[in-house]
């Protein structure tokens, strides 16, 4: 327990908190821009392969990380694109569209990574580019707080950042309001004049663009080089961060932190000699048992909602 305790409160793992909450982050923000459309989006996992993929082999052949960032968000806003059009134009089932991204991803990223680097499970022969770290100024000099919060990498600030910038997107700018009243109420927004496949397209376009940060960083930023189905399920951890932080930005970004904090425990863990199959299950246990608990809670709240309205219903004696 000594031991636990001592991994625990260190500087190292607020800072690994930090570092591993970032693609959960971005893939939380990614479905709440298309949740709010009304259009659920569980190809994050799919997108994220692709783009961290995407990452590795264009910096590779241009030798620069920012041009390999630049393609990964392109290829995610079409990916995210291309999902709308199935759902929106061939009235495919999203659900059943955006599993059939994932299952495409997951292969065809190897089959890619084969054809073009020879390698089969990690692109080790590629010597692909990561993007810079940021040491803040004067906040690196603070204790405590300046180890946990400075040296990160940049797109682990731009994460934080978006939870601001979705939040002033969602509620302050008509593009957001739109998205919202879509989401809401798709026929009163039709009756407006607001198209409603025209904006859950841009909003799934929007969220294979902000997932595509969360792909990127996975392979250029956690890591250096991309592996087969390196994304572990984070995308479906986001799916679960979103809707426990009540499709907010602020409670999606506290939810991923939490999921962050058991994905930061299970790494740490590694140190004391926990049995490996035991580490590896904590971040998706965490998921199941947040769920539950926020099912539970919505589940008493609704109840309660129904007896204050049959309270008030009831005849005066």
């Amino acid at each position: 327990m000594k031991d636990f305790l001592q991994i625990i409160f260190t500087t190292q793992f607020g800072y690994s908190v930090l570092r591993v909450t970032t693609p959960i982050l971005f893939a939380a923000l990614a479905a709440l821009v298309s949740d709010r459309a009304g259009v659920i989006n569980i190809a994050l996992e799919g997108i994220m392969l692709i783009t961290a993929l995407t990452g590795v082999l264009f910096s590779t052949w241009f030798h620069s990380a920012w041009l390999g960032l630049l393609m990964a968000v392109i290829m995610g806003t079409l990916t995210g694109m291309l999902l709308g059009y199935f759902h929106l134009k061939l009235k495919t089932n999203v659900i059943l569209a955006a599993v059939a991204l994932n299952l495409l991803a997951s292969g065809g990223t190897i089959f890619v990574l084969y054809l073009i680097a020879g390698d089969k499970g990690i692109s080790s022969s590629l010597a692909s580019l990561t993007l810079p770290k940021i040491t803040i100024p004067l906040l690196d000099k603070i204790p405590v707080l300046g180890p946990i919060l400075s040296g990160h990498n940049v797109l682990t600030y731009f994460a934080l950042l978006s939870v601001f910038l979705m939040h002033y997107f969602i509620y302050k700018t008509p593009m957001g309001m739109r998205i919202r009243a879509v989401g809401e109420n798709p026929e009163a927004a039709d009756s407006v004049g607001i198209g409603v496949k025209k904006t859950q397209f841009i909003a799934l376009a929007m969220s294979g663009m902000i997932a595509s940060f969360g792909g990127a960083y996975m392979s250029m930023g956690y890591v250096s080089w991309f592996s087969r189905d390196m994304t572990a399920g984070r995308g479906f951890i986001a799916l679960a961060a979103e809707a426990m932080g009540g499709a907010t930005p602020i409670g999606s970004f506290l939810a991923s932190l939490l999921f962050g904090f058991f994905d930061a425990l299970s790494n740490s863990l590694q140190l004391l000699r926990v049995p490996a199959e035991f580490v590896q299950m904590i971040p998706y246990v965490a998921t199941v048992v947040g769920l539950v608990l926020y099912t539970a809670a919505k589940r008493n709240q609704y109840q309660r909602m129904l007896i204050k309205i049959g309270r008030q219903l009831e005849p005066e004696k």
